[in-house]
């Protein structure tokens, strides 16, 4: 096992040794120290080393599967009597929600009410239900239970869960549970998790500003957590769902939220997002996202290209820079585009052609149209500039509609 987990063992029990070691007064009397830590403390060594984790450590995350089998041989190894005090069977809840081996939480069951309060009984029958998967008997368990009226780490961990299990159906109520735990445990593993999950949520629900917030607090507190990486994937992931074209402000809180990131990452997730706005057809926001991308690609060739390309396909549907969107589309290389690359590339190249082609097919149409309303002008007189503006309003929602047709065919390619 790491040092570190070795070492966090140690201090718990020189703790423990000195906070029990028994004066000459209690020795005359044959009062027994106690032999080891108690579960509140061992409890409390983890997570220690779960913290460590949340600001980087490695060895802390290489240890925690040491010291989680450990903390498990000597949960399992304390006699009946220990549980009896409410405070070590609910440090058995928090070791496994921390992690630990649900094993003990069915012992716990198994002794029944001869050990366990019956009080505490909704919270392990909870607890239990949930590391196992089962959400609605965890649902049903922990519903009613208040956060508020457990230890802090303990409450925590209450209200991490509880928000798990209600995100789907009242986002509202799990990003509330998400907020008690960032005041209730600050600078732990479990603020990092609630940062991490309440980001999300707040995209879901569509709060921008929190979302940006919170994003920009996690990226400068805990980019060099081990689970910086999953918050990277969900972030992007949640990026290309948010038209950043939509308000300035949302445009420059996402620009202020990426500085945090290195130049790298931060260039790739400015090319995922300008992609994802080019198919679901926000070409402001691609163009925006795009340009940001070509401030970083540097000597990277194939970053160039895709933020080139990007930035002309959201082009290509505006008849002042369309010209210019084509001569870019043409112009780049495509023995450094991915294959999917290419695949958008010739789509914006086709769609860009029929565009072109639009104004010799509407010429048709109202050729057409004027043939038709000779029968209308001879029935019934009208305004002589009425079917002007009428052909003309015509013209414009035929021409927005075949072209959100082509950038729907784009999106499927």
């Amino acid at each position: 096992m790491p040092l570190i987990a070795i070492s966090l063992l140690l201090v718990a029990e020189a703790a423990v040794a000195e906070s029990t070691s028994p004066s000459q007064e209690t020795v005359e009397q044959n009062v027994q120290p106690a032999t080891g830590p108690s579960p509140v403390q061992l409890v409390r060594t983890l997570h220690l080393m779960q913290d460590q984790i949340a600001i980087g450590s490695t060895e802390a995350h290489i240890g925690q599967r040491g010291l989680l089998g450990i903390l498990d041989d000597r949960f399992m190894d304390l006699e009946p009597e220990t549980w009896q005090t409410s405070k070590n069977s609910r440090a058995a809840v928090s070791f496994v929600l921390s992690g630990g081996n649900p094993g003990i939480l069915r012992k716990l069951l198994e002794l029944g009410s001869s050990v366990i309060a019956e009080n505490d009984r909704p919270l392990i029958e909870g607890a239990l239900a949930y590391v196992e998967g089962r959400e609605e008997a965890a649902q049903n368990a922990l519903a009613s239970l208040d956060p508020r009226s457990l230890p802090p780490t303990l409450g925590a961990q209450l209200a991490l869960v509880q928000s798990a299990l209600v995100v789907r159906k009242d986002a509202a109520k799990s990003d509330e549970l998400l907020d008690f735990v960032r005041l209730q445990a600050p600078g732990t593993l479990l603020e990092e998790a609630a940062l991490r999950r309440q980001v999300f949520v707040a995209s879901q629900t569509n709060n921008m500003k929190k979302f940006q917030t919170l994003a920009t607090d996690y990226l400068r507190r805990y980019r060099h957590s081990i689970y910086s990486g999953n918050f990277r994937q969900r972030l992007a992931s949640a990026l290309t769902r948010i038209d950043f074209g939509k308000e300035s402000s949302r445009f420059e809180g996402l620009v202020a939220m990426m500085s945090e990131l290195e130049l790298d990452a931060r260039r790739d997730l400015y090319l995922l997002a300008a992609r994802s706005s080019i198919e679901q057809g926000f070409t402001t926001s691609a163009r925006l996202l795009a340009d940001k991308a070509q401030e970083l690609v540097g000597s990277d060739r194939m970053s160039a290209a895709r933020a080139k390309l990007y930035r002309a396909a959201s082009l290509i549907t505006s008849p002042q820079a369309i010209d210019g969107a084509v001569n870019d589309l043409r112009s780049l290389d495509r023995t450094v585009l991915a294959a999917s690359d290419l695949g958008l590339l010739d789509s914006a190249l086709a769609m860009a052609g029929q565009i072109r082609k639009m104004p010799e097919i509407q010429s048709q149409q109202v050729a057409e149209a004027r043939t038709e309303s000779v029968k209308v002008v001879a029935e019934r007189p009208m305004d002589v500039s009425a079917p002007a503006q009428g052909l003309e309003q015509l013209q414009a929602l035929s021409k927005a509609r075949d072209a959100l047709s082509r950038v729907d065919k784009l999106i499927k390619n």
